[in-house]
């Protein structure tokens, strides 16, 4: 069980890169998410314990200190530590300059992991931004300001690793999750990606395979039901907004693939998952008093 406090975003104003959500989490041992896929990027930068992380074929062992990148719509899955689990802070983002920040700070699909000596400044931005969540104008501009701050933090330490060269293959995977992440919710198929790669099927089918290790159709559905995942967590969307948010027009076929994939139906899962995730301060002070781990962060929230 994780035991969070999150603070889930409206639509922003703003396109070069914004945020999405943020949050700050307690995990019992050997808590896990995944496998599955995200929406947006997320850093998860570790406040307290240990764990490990795992994108693709890649799998990292974390501790206090060090943090992880978290791409839109790749396989991935973390789990704390048995014996020291693991606290974490996170932020949410996108943007359409999202990808050229993150290489900003040394981060891409080839370095997924970082170190940073400025745990106690990372504390403090994330929680003055859960601290703006009055969805005014000024909270809006402050939430930019301080996500701006929080890349400022990380390029202390970023090293620049170089961006290298795509192969043929890895160019063509890149624009099929591109094209997946963008249009997901819409009524798309193979037939549709690989007509946007300009290749056939069985080559399209070839390249999830040695990539993934799994077809674009299962891709596709992991994407739609993850982000289906968390709608159903974070929102008060019927079942049925979800499924065509997901790019789902029947919410009985939606329904009978979430329970294929989860083992159990939406508003079931719904039920469960929602009963750790705290989105008013008040409900969960203990957590907010350990993410303040000192007296000058606790002045940072209007009490």
């Amino acid at each position: 069980m994780e035991n969070a406090f999150v603070l889930e975003l409206s639509k922003s104003k703003f396109q070069d890169l914004y945020v999405c959500f943020c949050g700050y989490a307690r995990c019992e041992p050997l808590h896990s998410y995944g496998p599955g896929v995200r929406s947006n990027y997320l850093i998860h930068y570790i406040v307290d314990g240990k764990g490990s992380y795992q994108s693709g074929e890649q799998k990292y062992e974390l501790e206090v200190g060090e943090g992880f990148l978290i791409e839109p719509n790749v396989l991935t899955y973390y789990q704390a530590d048995k014996e020291e689990p693991w606290s974490y802070l996170w932020i949410g983002f996108s943007g359409k300059r999202a990808l050229e920040y993150l290489e900003d700070l040394g981060l891409n699909g080839r370095q997924l992991t970082f170190r940073s000596d400025q745990g106690r400044k990372l504390k403090e931005l994330v929680l003055e931004m859960m601290n703006c969540s009055d969805g005014s104008v000024v909270s809006q501009y402050r939430q930019q300001s301080l996500l701006y701050a929080f890349f400022a933090v990380l390029a202390e330490n970023a090293v620049d690793r170089g961006k290298g060269e795509l192969s043929k293959e890895n160019f063509y995977m890149e624009r099929a999750v591109t094209y997946i992440r963008n249009r997901y919710s819409s009524n798309i198929g193979v037939a549709d990606i690989a007509g946007y790669l300009c290749v056939n099927r069985s080559y399209l089918y070839k390249l999830f395979k040695n990539t993934l290790n799994m077809s674009p159709q299962e891709f596709l559905t992991e994407v739609r039901l993850s982000r289906a995942r968390e709608l159903l967590t974070a929102t008060n969307l019927s079942v049925e907004h979800v499924a065509l948010s997901c790019g789902y027009r029947d919410a009985l076929v939606f329904s009978k693939a979430f329970k294929r994939n989860t083992g159990c139906v939406p508003r079931e899962y719904r039920r469960e998952n929602r009963k750790g995730v705290k989105k008013d301060p008040e409900e969960n002070r203990e957590l907010l008093m350990e993410l303040m781990s000192d007296e000058s962060l606790k002045n940072l929230w209007k009490k």
